[in-house]
């Protein structure tokens, strides 16, 4: 592991977001000064979500779901841990009046941002934050995703999207999403969902040095950073086949990512097309 990424670590998730915030200082100066940003992109310093290029993600995912996903301009879409708005702001693009979407994340910062930005002027676009705890995200607080109830009825949504979002939960957290996933799913309905994804081929890749990643196996499981346990976090294919199983949850599709240096990735993480 990189030794920034190691300094990153360190830090209090607020600490995190206040070092981004200071080292994209003078790029977001410019911008606020030029007018060069769409006033529903964020600034990049407010950018909690990972690397690369906010609005080039954002559409990359849609792609995803259009070609994937059975993502239409009426479909009901639910963005679990929406962050700041990446897959909301192009879907303002795509879905009809008809359409809906809803967003719920446990960093308010990135709520607030929504529901200041994009809320106001599309009425089908909804943003809730939840308190909920994470080593990675947020610590103000007790409550665990593991005994969380997603705040919709059931059988509300035809598209779920969860990106980069079970990488940063532990097992007992991914089983209990993957209930209420099933839950809050129509029938026929399709999500999609990003993965590290360990086998025995990806665990030969990944000693042998040739993924991007090294991670420290706990069984089913596997960690990045032992200390900030929700950094990364990576799960045994086998495991993961029996909870879907489990959860009346199929897999209709699984790609293996760049991450673990398939060059034919759709993506850097491994994607599950997961469908009820």
């Amino acid at each position: 592991m990189g030794i920034l990424r190691t300094i990153y670590y360190k830090l209090s998730p607020r600490g995190r977001r206040i070092a981004r915030r200071i080292y994209y200082f003078p790029v977001d100066l410019c911008d606020y000064i030029f007018s060069q940003r769409n006033s529903m992109i964020p600034p990049k310093g407010k950018i909690f979500i990972g690397s690369g290029d906010f609005e080039q993600q954002g559409l990359h995912i849609c792609d995803l779901l259009l070609k994937h996903a059975g993502l239409n301009e009426n479909s009901h879409i639910l963005d679990i841990r929406c962050g700041i708005g990446r897959v909301a702001v192009p879907l303002t693009g795509i879905l009809s009046k008809n359409g809906s979407y809803d967003g719920f994340d446990i960093v308010k910062e990135g709520i607030n941002w929504c529901n200041k930005k994009i809320a106001p002027k599309f009425s089908n676009f909804h943003f809730k934050h939840v308190e909920l705890k994470n080593d990675l995200y947020n610590l103000n607080t007790e409550d665990k995703a593991k005994n969380f109830q997603f705040p919709y009825p059931d059988n509300s949504f035809d598209c779920i999207i969860l990106t980069s979002v079970f990488t940063h939960m532990m097992p007992e957290d991914v089983e209990n999403y993957l209930s209420q996933i099933h839950r809050v799913m129509k029938p026929g309905g399709k999500c999609l969902v990003t993965f590290f994804i360990l086998n025995e081929t990806i665990t030969q890749l990944m000693v042998s040095g040739k993924t991007h990643f090294k991670f420290h196996s706990f069984g089913n499981y596997s960690l990045l950073d032992k200390n900030v346990k929700e950094a990364n976090v990576a799960f045994q294919e086998n495991y993961l086949l029996k909870i879907f199983e489990k959860y009346q949850l199929k897999a209709s599709l699984i790609n293996y990512g760049k991450w673990s240096g398939n060059e034919n990735g759709l993506d850097f993480q491994d994607v599950i097309i997961l469908e009820k």
